[in-house]
């Protein structure tokens, strides 16, 4: 029984890339390790960006910061 967790910030994922990426990763497993669909569970937990950090900085923070310099950018 594999059991997959993603980890994602809460950025406006929405329904359909969640049920893409559940689709993908079990498709994975099934190709690359023979694993059956019916038995694979996927797990995505959504973390709000203040809670989430890297690079010594809260998510939000950092997002904040790329925005105000290049109001494109998006990660």
């Amino acid at each position: 029984m594999p059991y997959v967790n993603v980890r994602i910030t809460k950025d406006g994922v929405t329904k359909e890339q969640k049920a893409r990426i559940v689709a993908e990763i079990t498709r994975t497993l099934t190709t690359v390790l023979g694993k059956h669909p019916e038995h694979t569970h996927v797990v995505i937990d959504e973390v709000d960006m203040d809670n989430w950090g890297f690079a010594g900085a809260l998510t939000s923070d950092l997002r904040a910061k790329a925005e105000a310099n290049n109001p494109r950018v998006r990660e």
